[in-house]
Formats: C-alpha cells, sequence, structure tokens
C-alpha cells in the first residue's frame, strides 16, 4: 500500500497544471489551493497577533494548558501564510498536544531578507515577554520556515536570549546558494522543482544580498548553543542536502541531532497525512519528539525549583 501511496503523490506533483508566466497573485492563490486541508474538528482556531504581526493560534482539545509551538510556514519566502498550512500545523499541535501559534511573518518581494528573521525574531522574543518559559517553548517549520527556525534560533542566541526546549524541521531550506550536491543527483527523482524554480524564490528574498549570509543559509552557520533539532526529509527532492548538511553543522557544534530521511517521498511529504504512511509516520515522530523536549523542560524547571541551593522561580523572559 506505501508503495501506492507514494506514487500516487508522486504523480499528483508531476501531473499539477502550471499556469505559463503566473503572476505572484496567481502563484500565491495556486499554492494556497494546493496545500489546503481542513482542520481537525478538535482543534480551535483564531487569529491574533503576535509581535506586530498577523497570526493564527490553533489549540488542539488535547492540548494540557503547558507548552507552546511556534511555528513558520514554508513557502519560498515569497508565499504562504498560517492558512495555508493550517491543516499540517493543527495535525503536528493536536498530536503533541501543545497550542500552537502560527506566525505570518513578511514575504518577499515586498519585504525582502532580513524581514523574515526580524519577524522570527520578534515573535519569538514576544512569547518570552509575554510569559511563555523558554523551556516551554518548542519550534517548527518547513521548507523556507524550516530555514527560518533555525535563523531564528541563531539570532535569538546572538540576542543574548535564552534557548528554546527544541524544534522540528521538514526538509528545511537551509543553504540559498543552492550549493547542495542533491540539487544535481535528485533533478530527475523530485516531481516538484527544478534548480530554476528555487531560485526563482531566492532572488526576489535576497534582493541582491549574499546567499550565504548565516541568517540567509543557516547551512553556514555557526550552531552552537543551539537546542536539540529533529531534521525530516524525503529522498525524493532537490533539498535532500540542505536537510542533511543542516543537521551535520549542528552535529559538529555540538547540537544534539536527529535526521531521518523517508525514501521515495517528496519536499515536505508531511503535507500529505492521511494519504501517505510516511507522512503520518513523521508528524507522529516530530509530535513525540516536541512532546518530549517540552516534558524534559518541565523536568528541569522542577529540578530547579526544588534545589536548595537555587530555590528562586527561573525567569520566563530575557536574562
Amino acid at each position: 500500500m506505501t508503495r501506492l501511496q507514494r506514487e500516487a503523490v508522486d504523480a499528483l506533483h508531476r501531473n499539477a497544471p502550471a499556469p505559463p508566466n503566473p503572476t505572484l497573485a496567481e502563484q500565491r492563490a495556486g499554492f494556497a489551493q494546493a496545500l489546503s486541508r481542513p482542520l481537525p474538528g478538535d482543534v480551535a482556531a483564531h487569529e491574533t497577533v503576535l509581535a506586530s504581526r498577523p497570526a493564527l493560534d490553533l489549540t488542539p482539545a488535547t492540548a494540557t494548558g503547558r507548552g507552546r509551538l511556534l511555528h513558520f510556514h514554508g513557502g519560498g519566502y515569497v508565499l504562504g501564510s498560517p492558512g495555508t498550512h493550517a491543516g499540517v500545523t493543527a495535525q503536528l499541535a493536536r498530536r503533541a498536544r501543545l497550542r500552537a501559534t502560527s506566525l505570518d511573518y513578511r514575504l518577499a518581494p515586498e519585504h525582502p531578507f532580513p524581514a523574515a528573521v526580524d519577524d522570527g525574531l520578534a515573535a519569538y522574543r514576544a512569547l518570552l515577554d509575554g510569559g511563555v518559559r523558554p523551556e516551554e517553548l518548542v519550534l517548527a517549520g518547513d521548507s523556507a520556515g524550516g530555514g527560518l527556525v533555525v535563523a531564528t534560533l541563531v539570532a535569538a542566541r546572538d540576542a543574548g536570549l535564552p534557548q528554546p526546549a527544541g524544534a522540528v524541521v521538514f526538509s528545511p531550506w537551509a543553504d540559498l546558494t543552492l550549493g547542495g550536491q542533491s540539487m544535481r543527483t535528485k533533478k530527475d527523482a523530485d516531481p516538484i522543482f527544478t534548480r530554476q524554480a528555487i531560485q526563482a524564490f531566492a532572488t526576489p528574498y535576497l534582493a541582491g544580498q549574499d546567499a550565504a549570509q548565516p541568517l540567509a543559509s543557516p547551512v553556514f552557520a555557526d550552531l552552537r548553543g543551539l537546542p536539540p533539532l529533529l531534521v525530516q526529509a524525503g529522498s525524493n527532492e532537490l533539498l535532500l542536502d540542505d536537510a542533511v548538511r543542516l543537521a551535520g553543522r549542528a552535529a559538529a557544534d555540538e547540537v544534539a541531532v536527529t535526521l531521518r530521511v523517508w525514501p521515495q517521498v517528496p519536499h515536505v511529504f508531511q503535507n500529505h497525512f492521511g494519504h501517505l504512511d510516511e507522512a503520518d509516520e513523521a508528524l507522529d515522530e516530530a509530535a513525540r519528539f516536541l512532546s518530549a523536549r517540552v516534558q524534559a523542560g518541565y523536568g528541569a524547571q522542577a529540578d530547579r525549583c526544588l534545589d536548595p541551593e537555587d530555590p528562586e522561580e527561573p525567569s520566563a523572559g530575557r536574562p
């Protein structure tokens, strides 16, 4: 069954209609239509504002009331919104039993780099300032949103902010130089992207800036001090080496990192939950990771509160 599922997903992407020379508005509308999935009935959604940016709060009935997930959507820094990814974000939140907030960060070409990173950092800071403890906070994102998760963690560290409990990234776009070997070796296997299509996202986001800047391409960043990471990818994607090299860089910088590559599935295959067994397995794995990191944070917090040498309640915000 799973082989037939993989073949069906591959065919779905390869046969997707592609209008010639679409406008930006048409690209954004088509992206939203392609990704649209209904919310589970047990997840409540409401629009909110976080750090002066629109955001979407998703609260599953299974949420324990402790812990928070900050989510960044994909779309090449040009497309997408919390709404386009609400279905998969809700699936991850309900499986992890966490309230999620998905940020509507600014997009290119209207707002090129580093606008998205600035918004990500501001949202992270706002949650801490609002009383969310770093040990109760986890991050997740896919594709460009996955790269933005790592860039936000690096920016937060450099700003002197405490790190969260952990982060999950799905098929992260972590190298805007497009330097991974999989850009060549997976060109026939990838049913979604060509190198030219990926470059068409990088160009307006960078707006002439250096693609190798660490906050634009976190595969080149110093990742020391970041929290535990789970990196997931499919073997049938041009961005496979972004995931592999990001995990390798994290390991070299002494970050606890787990890399999982599912064979014969495409970029952000998690979007196919309910239709692809690997997608549901990956979401379950990601949810277990996030839940375990939050639970570990609770334990560490309780231990500090009980420590007679350090009886004071730990700070929730900036040090």
